[in-house]
């Protein structure tokens, strides 16, 4: 996205083609910005400017991204043309309220159907700049917002309650736009040009959750994941993993991804005598995406956890604390269901069973990862949609040691 805003070229080297990033770059190609994939893993997009985008033919479909719904909202708001966001079944069910509210504080003219896609967006030149406290900590009504107000008149002021993911602001950082941060709040000029760059993706720390737990669990020899992003805004898990007393050593790599300041490491994991912990609700926005996976944890952990404050997880991609509390009761391990969380007392090992991931990626993989501790075989159903974030699971899965087949 922010290529495509940008004056000149943008390589990105580390390019995941997940089916959330191809439907992104479906989007943006709609919009005018033309982008090549030289290599598998090398994406080139020819910025077009900030106002060089032009109007898409039709809506545009986004599929199950909801991060990209919400961050072309921001991006399309100032447009001179009008637009259309849709998505897939799940997608369309999901909110969006909280990111057009402040949007339309800066002068936006956004339609909603209840509050849910499809997304209705009339282009709004010079919007105006807002001081704007978000509610609750987002990374991405944060950064919907930060994209707005690129193209808006004045000083864009947001606060957080507390600390959400920052890649956003290295980014733009990277594309040359200032930023000033106090504390907890960011101010942004508009009217700021931005251009074209080189970015690194360093390997996903969501992707590389599933194997942190996995290893947790079973590496008698250790494992080793390479490579991967550990911005402190994004690993949350880690820390509630020592917290159980999870032995994970990180070997932080020279290079960091280049021009983001992203930092990142090789980490290495050890099977782990895991006892249950009370989550502080300070870390729960740090590890809000990698909630599914945890739980797994917890339930094979010894003793109880808690998890509260976590209300956020009921409108991902599926209502995740009510899958997974179904989950843990097909597979037998003791639990209680909770408005804004979960209670879990964990077991050395459970049951098998017939699990519907309701099309979550996040359900689907963690469940995998049950299956390490299952007396009996566990299957998935519904697990299309794991290409969205992680297209290779099965493969990564079977080369470590996991017993999964792809029906």
């Amino acid at each position: 996205m922010l290529g495509g805003l940008a004056i000149g070229d943008t390589r990105i080297t580390g390019f995941l083609a997940g089916e959330d990033c191809l439907a992104t770059a479906r989007a943006l190609s709609a919009l005018g910005v033309a982008i090549e994939r030289p290599q598998e893993t090398e994406v080139l997009v020819h910025g077009v400017g900030a106002r060089g985008l032009t109007a898409p033919s039709g809506n545009l479909d986004l599929g199950n991204a909801g991060t990209a719904m919400r961050l072309f909202t921001g991006l399309l708001a100032p447009q001179r043309f009008n637009s259309t966001l849709v998505g897939d079944a799940s997608l369309m069910r999901r909110p969006m309220q909280r990111v057009v509210l402040p949007l339309e504080m800066m002068g936006a003219r956004i339609r909603t159907h209840e509050g849910r896609p499809p997304v209705e967006i009339r282009g709004t030149p010079r919007l105006r700049a807002i001081h704007y406290s978000l509610p609750v900590a987002s990374a991405q009504v944060k950064s919907a917002v930060l994209l707005a107000a690129l193209n808006a008149a004045g000083r864009t002021h947001l606060t957080e309650p507390a600390p959400s993911r920052d890649h956003t602001e290295r980014m733009l950082g990277a594309f040359g736009v200032k930023l000033e941060h106090e504390g907890r709040s960011i101010n942004l000029e508009g009217g700021q040009v931005l251009r074209g760059t080189h970015v690194e993706v360093p390997a996903d720390f969501s992707s590389a959750a599933f194997f942190l737990v996995a290893g947790c669990l079973a590496a008698e020899r250790g494992l080793l994941l390479k490579n991967v992003g550990v911005n402190p805004t994004r690993t949350g898990l880690l820390e509630l993993l020592q917290r159980m007393g999870a032995d994970i050593r990180l070997h932080p790599r020279g290079n960091p991804g280049a021009l983001t300041g992203e930092p990142v490491a090789d980490i290495e994991v050890h099977k782990s005598a895991l006892h249950g912990i009370t989550v502080p609700e300070s870390l729960v926005p740090l590890a809000i995406d990698e909630f599914p996976v945890f739980f797994i944890a917890a339930a094979c952990a010894t003793g109880e956890t808690l998890v509260r404050g976590a209300l956020e997880l009921r409108v991902k991609e599926s209502d995740r604390l009510e899958a997974v509390a179904t989950g843990l009761a097909i597979l037998g391990v003791e639990h209680e269901l909770l408005p804004d969380g979960l209670w879990i007392r964990g077991a050395e090992s459970f049951g098998g069973g017939t699990i519907d991931s309701r099309g979550d990626h996040r359900i689907a993989m963690a469940f995998t990862v049950a299956a390490l501790r299952s007396r009996a075989a566990i299957e998935i159903e519904d697990v299309a949609n794991v290409a969205t974030s992680f297209p290779g699971f099965v493969a990564s899965a079977r080369s470590v040691g996991l017993a999964v087949e792809a029906l």
